[in-house]
């Protein structure tokens, strides 16, 4: 009997044991991303010979990139598996450094912007990873993903070996590259590459600076391929020894591919940016790429063995004020949707470039087929919200951060606001007193557009290209008023430096600056917007005033849907739904809707708040479909 009960004591160990040899290999086997089978992590990514390899094994990126900072949390995980789904292999994102240090000490990596959540989730899904750190990212964004308060030291020059910035690099690399490390490649992550700033030879002010960065990386333990990426008739000012060229383009020629290749002989060729489409601006057309044209060019790339990572497959939205701005030939501001005419709409819809990409790719899978594709979200066109109160400009000054007193006007870096990091996005009013009437000049001192009021009455437009106004002549003082809007740092170029905004200079009236200027600053922040809802809103029908707030109420009946807000009737504005600074509108077009994503909305009362100035029409509408505007195909 004691014999008989230590055989099962036994027999239970043994088989506990092989219970936990089984569970462990099943672990270590579906705990592979991408590949199929165990890889031994020792080599990583390689460009030794004409194709990529990973663990020595021959390795075709087919990369799609996607910007977690514009796609809402809550659907991250739906538009990778739609990534996945189309045959893609390798996610590529990119870091925006103005979004993740927003001041100087404050540093945010949560909730949207949990950079190593999204990573996981990456390497969850079987994606391998391209990371992007920056500090440069370009990516259409204010500054190109730059801090504004980086401005405030006059003598900066950004996108150099300047102590003011690698100083402000370094800081920011303390906190970023260490969240990444441990997902690497070689330590068991989805990482196997790493862009080395982006397009640097469209910029090439210092010669020393690539190295920099490269050696930031590198000291704080990145370790697997590094890589640059830039236009064709710029790539050797934009790299650096230790990191392989690839390039950005739309349209493909053979010859200067074959320029590349004699770059740097038996390494593979890499299109880090396939242009999938183009980023629309204010005043301008909604700009397409036909699917053909898209589709031949990336099946003539695969034919040849290229790598190629599709910029964007996904664009997402510049949700608030974080898009940029065109300086050449003369200043354009980005619209909000950065639907980008990819294979993925911007609300994650699929596209004829979906489909057809898909089928091309699915001829290039070498492991079996590619996972069903996940059904759409449901969309829904609620009943308008009808503004019910509304508050105007002048009544709100009292919510802001101020007022500040200067004998000369101050640009919204130099502000001293939070926390004396200056003033980054929206508008900024400006008032002095003048005694007479007469000539206002600008004299161009004006970013982006102003408003201009005498006594709080509108008279005219200062922008780029109106640089004078008349001012009745009126015996008495009175109060000259200039609401400025940021509309868009540049996000490339030459002149990153001399991106201030506000007022960046003196006002003259009859050719006589003006002085002691009392300065508001409204960047509409959550905490201006959360703290509006106590100030003294007045109830239709009275006549309102612009520029103003309006504020009314979007039912939700059951679950929330993705919905698109139109704004017909209104001239010129920002829209908050819940307090979340959805983006500008702006009449002149060509994007007439923004996304409103489901997961922004409550089950019942949800608050939509309107800052309008000039015009409104005091009724929101939600439809189903979006409306970027007129199409025209990309020349």
């Amino acid at each position: 009997m004691v014999v008989l009960r230590i055989r099962n004591v036994h027999k239970r160990k043994c088989a506990l044991l092989c219970l936990c040899i089984v569970g462990f290999i099943m672990y270590r086997y579906l705990s592979v991303p991408a590949g199929g089978r165990r890889m031994s992590r020792k080599v990583g990514l390689c460009a030794n010979s004409s194709q990529f390899t990973l663990e020595r094994e021959r390795f075709h990126i087919l990369g799609g990139t996607i910007h977690y900072f514009r796609v809402p949390r809550a659907y991250w995980r739906d538009r990778l598996i739609k990534m996945k789904a189309c045959g893609i292999n390798t996610l590529t994102t990119s870091v925006p450094w103005s979004l993740h240090q927003p001041e100087r000490e404050v540093f945010n990596f949560h909730t949207q912007l949990d950079l190593e959540a999204f990573i996981n989730l990456a390497a969850e899904l079987g994606l391998w990873v391209i990371l992007c750190p920056g500090p440069y990212i370009s990516s259409e964004l204010d500054l190109g993903g730059l801090p504004s308060w980086l401005l405030r030291d006059d003598s900066m020059k950004l996108r150099t070996t300047y102590p003011g910035f690698t100083q402000a690099v370094n800081t920011f690399f303390d906190k970023l590259i260490p969240k990444v490390v441990p997902l690497q490649f070689k330590k068991g992550g989805p990482i196997i590459a790493v862009q080395v700033e982006n397009e640097y030879g469209s910029f090439a002010k210092d010669d020393s600076y690539m190295l920099f960065i490269k050696e930031a990386l590198q000291d704080r333990g990145i370790s697997e391929l590094l890589l640059t990426s830039d236009n064709l008739n710029t790539i050797k000012s934009g790299s650096v020894d230790g990191a392989i060229r690839s390039v950005k383009l739309q349209k493909l020629n053979m010859k200067d591919i074959q320029d590349l290749n004699a770059m740097q002989p038996n390494s593979p060729t890499m299109v880090m940016d396939y242009w999938t489409g183009w980023y629309d601006v204010w005043g301008d057309l909604h700009h397409v790429l036909p699917p053909e044209d898209m589709v031949s060019t990336v099946r003539e790339m695969l034919r040849r063995g290229m790598s190629v990572n599709l910029y964007m497959f996904h664009g997402g939205s510049s949700f608030g004020f974080m898009s940029g701005a065109l300086a050449d030939p003369f200043y354009n501001a980005l619209v909000p949707s950065y639907d980008y005419n990819a294979p993925l709409s911007e609300a994650g819809e699929y596209t004829p470039k979906y489909h057809l990409l898909r089928d091309v790719l699915s001829q290039y899978n070498r492991g079996g087929s590619f996972p069903d594709m996940p059904a759409l979200h449901f969309r829904e066109a609620y009943e308008p919200a009808i503004m019910y109160q509304h508050l105007s400009l002048w009544d709100a000054l009292s919510f802001t951060e101020g007022p500040f007193k200067s004998a000369k006007p101050i640009s919204m870096e130099n502000l001293p606001v939070n926390n004396r990091n200056g003033q980054s996005y929206g508008y900024t009013l400006y008032e002095t007193t003048i005694t007479s009437g007469g000539l206002l000049k600008s004299g161009d001192n004006v970013r982006d557009r102003a408003l201009v009021f005498v006594d709080r009455s509108y008279i005219g437009l200062f922008k780029r290209q109106s640089l004078e106004l008349a001012v009745s002549d009126v015996q008495g003082r009175r109060t000259l008023s200039l609401l400025v809007e940021n509309c868009g740092r540049v996000h490339q170029g030459r002149d990153l430096d001399k991106q201030h905004k506000g007022l960046v200079g003196g006002i003259l009236l009859n050719n006589i600056p003006l002085h002691d200027f009392t300065m508001y600053s409204l960047d509409m922040k959550p905490s201006f917007i959360d703290s509006l809802y106590q100030a003294p809103w007045k109830t239709f029908p009275e006549t309102p005033s612009f520029p103003g707030f309006f504020i009314g109420r979007l039912f939700v009946y059951g679950y929330p849907s993705d919905t698109f807000v139109k704004l017909p009737g209104w001239e010129k504005g920002v829209v908050f739904i819940n307090g979340l600074n959805l983006g500008r509108y702006w009449s002149i077009g060509p994007q007439q809707t923004l996304y409103l994503p489901g997961p922004f909305l409550n089950s019942g009362i949800n608050q939509v708040l309107v800052f309008e100035e000039q015009e409104g029409d005091y009724k929101v509408h939600f439809e189903d479909t979006p409306d970027l505007g007129m199409a025209a195909d990309i020349q």
